[in-house]
């Protein structure tokens, strides 16, 4: 399990629907001792829809035996995770709330055995930011901005933004963006916390935070991980999901969805 080897890294894409086999949504780079998963969406700014989060958890759940540092990072420069699929998501009832789809994702992503370095070079906004924050790590570049933009369409952070993000940043910080919508920038976000690093060239900053983590023995670095975890606190799960499944039924979630992304007009008091 040394993380010393020079054996070349072999990239293969992650393909779990038909849809996936036209266009892989996620390419997994595998070294020794490093997995990266590359998400492959380009056109959608890489937005969370049910088949890039059903091949992100497959891509977990096939090697979460392999010790490695996983990197989540996009296969496209200035670009990480535009949120959820608006589309997909206007579309979503309880049933699909209490499906759990992204809290799922980011909650196998939080339990992976050894550390998670998120790669951030762009918007990190809604579920972009709730899939960052389940990483044990955030490098970010100053193209980064961070958002949990929910209440306005409607919904809630219900898939890790509710308690993770004010454990990271505290609750002042995250009640203005979530109640406020307030939009942090790369250098407020690594001020408060919310990135580990800034810089440049995040990729390059992972790579290297990785080499140093994997030189460390992996038994180590997972029990490491297990004594962290115990200081956690209660996450608001049963609360997110239920407050979900009313939220998703409601015609205010529709509307507001309807309309995201149309210009609104100025606001007179700002």
């Amino acid at each position: 399990m040394s993380g010393d080897s020079n054996n070349e890294a072999t990239a293969t894409p992650v393909s779990s629907s038909q849809a996936a086999q036209v266009q892989p949504l996620v390419l997994v780079t595998e070294s020794e001792g490093v997995l990266s998963l590359g998400l492959n969406r380009p056109d959608k700014r890489n937005a969370l829809s049910l088949a890039l989060v059903d091949q992100l958890r497959q891509a977990i759940e096939t090697r979460r035996n392999r010790p490695a540092v996983l990197l989540l990072t996009s296969t496209t420069p200035g670009i990480f995770i535009a949120g959820a699929d608006i589309g997909e998501l206007h579309d979503r009832g309880e049933e699909e709330a209490f499906q759990a789809i992204n809290v799922e994702l980011f909650n196998a992503i939080a339990r992976w055995r050894w550390p998670t370095i998120a790669v951030i070079d762009g918007p990190a906004f809604g579920g972009g930011l709730e899939c960052a924050l389940a990483c044990d790590l955030r490098v970010a570049s100053p193209k980064a901005r961070f958002a949990q933009p929910e209440l306005g369409l409607g919904i809630l952070a219900g898939a890790g933004g509710n308690w993770r993000l004010p454990e990271l940043v505290g609750q002042g910080i995250a009640r203005r963006m979530l109640y406020l919508g307030e939009v942090l920038d790369a250098s407020t976000g690594y001020s408060v916390g919310l990135i580990d690093g800034l810089f440049e060239d995040p990729l390059t900053a992972a790579i290297a935070w990785t080499n140093v983590i994997r030189s460390k023995p992996w038994r180590a670095l997972e029990i490491t991980k297990l004594a962290l975890a115990t200081g956690e606190h209660a996450s608001t799960r049963v609360v997110d999901i239920l407050g979900q499944a009313i939220l998703f039924e409601s015609e205010e979630k529709r509307a507001r969805m309807q309309r995201f992304g149309r210009p609104l007009a100025p606001d007179p008091g700002f």
